[in-house]
């Protein structure tokens, strides 16, 4: 039996947080393990990618007491920012970077460090065997950017786990958005835009852990009572399993107005439902979206940070029942066609067999 040793975020399982990576982490473990891996976790507690120096300290010895040779899988948001621990081990072990998102494009850093972060990134990717990007998107830009050889970078994009329909409400007027509470994913233009369309009726449920962005969801709030919306818009922090199952089942549109977005997870887990989606043209959303078999896209995308238009295709969903009807249509026949997370760990599995190998 083969064995890898993955290396993770230590709130990998932590509900107050859950994230799209960690999940992505969790269904690979899971999934090699069933398909023949001997798979041991290595959990690495800390604020990475900035670790003080205790954690990158406990990184350094989790990864020195490995012997030579053998197979290491490291999330990016651990390995990227610590170069300085990881290069040293890379001579001596089959190193593969799990890449969910790029360090530098962080929404909301200070130049100086997103310069410092891509620096750091780029000599941890360089000094690895392969490195694994979550969409097509993402592998070309890693390639692109960071000037890795494009054999050494592989796309595994998330799966999606089977779900029954979901019944919605009336139709229309359920919004809801799935994505934790930072700037990042664009909470305080989807205020915006909803405020301008007070003539109509909504609910908004905000499904996200707020991290360490909690002064980011008191503007919000903020936002929303200024605008007199505050009562239609619900920040309701983290939701997992049954809860947040309950409440894919009662939503009628996704909307996600990220201003940057590796793939988008909770396109494809609505999309798994036959619920429409609205949301952004950046990075990788486009291909999450897709299309239906006919050619027809699941719902819309918009221009990030444009609250106008934005608000323009809301309005076209809240008032038209033939835009409803069309996209609604468009995202049951694209739910037959989503990836399950099957082909994921078979992609990922390819790239470690191929490591081994070497």
């Amino acid at each position: 039996m083969n064995t890898v040793h993955v290396v993770l975020p230590g709130d990998i399982d932590d509900r107050a947080t859950p994230s799209g990576g960690n999940h992505y982490d969790r269904q690979l473990c899971h999934g090699l393990a069933a398909a023949g891996w001997s798979v041991r976790e290595i959990a690495v507690r800390g604020a990475w990618p900035r670790a003080g120096t205790a954690q990158r300290r406990d990184l350094g010895g989790a990864l020195a007491a490995l012997p030579d040779g053998e197979l290491v899988l490291l999330d990016g948001l651990v390995a990227n920012g610590v170069p300085g621990v990881v290069i040293p081990e890379a001579g001596r072990l089959r190193i593969v970077v799990l890449l969910h998102s790029l360090l530098g494009d962080e929404t909301g850093l200070v130049p100086a460090e997103a310069v410092t972060l891509d620096s750091r990134e780029r000599e941890t990717l360089t000094a690895a065997g392969a490195v694994i990007t979550t969409s097509g998107w993402s592998g070309r830009r890693v390639v692109e950017h960071h000037g890795l050889p494009a054999g050494k970078v592989h796309v595994a994009p998330p799966g999606v786990d089977p779900a029954p329909l979901a019944p919605g409400g009336d139709g229309a007027t359920g919004l809801l958005c799935v994505a934790s509470v930072c700037p990042r994913k664009g909470h305080d233009v989807l205020v915006q835009a909803l405020s301008t369309l007070a003539d109509l009726p909504w609910e908004l449920d905000c499904v996200g852990s707020f991290g360490r962005a909690n002064g980011y969801a008191d503007r919000l709030r903020r936002m929303a009572r200024a605008y007199g919306i505050d009562d239609r818009v619900r920040l309701n922090g983290p939701r997992t399993g049954d809860d947040l199952a309950a409440t894919y089942a009662s939503a009628d549109l996704l909307v996600l107005a990220s201003r940057a977005e590796t793939y988008g997870m909770v396109v494809t887990e609505a999309l798994a439902r036959g619920i429409p989606v609205l949301t952004t043209a950046v990075d990788g959303l486009p291909e999450a979206l897709g299309r239906s078999p006919d050619g027809e896209v699941p719902g819309t995308l918009v221009p990030p940070d444009d609250p106008a238009a934005l608000a323009h295709a809301l309005r076209g969903w809240l008032t038209e029942p033939q835009v409803r009807g069309r996209w609604r249509e468009a995202a049951r026949a694209r739910r037959t066609t989503l990836d399950n997370w099957d082909n994921t760990v078979r992609k990922v599995s390819d790239v470690l067999h191929r490591e081994m190998a070497e």
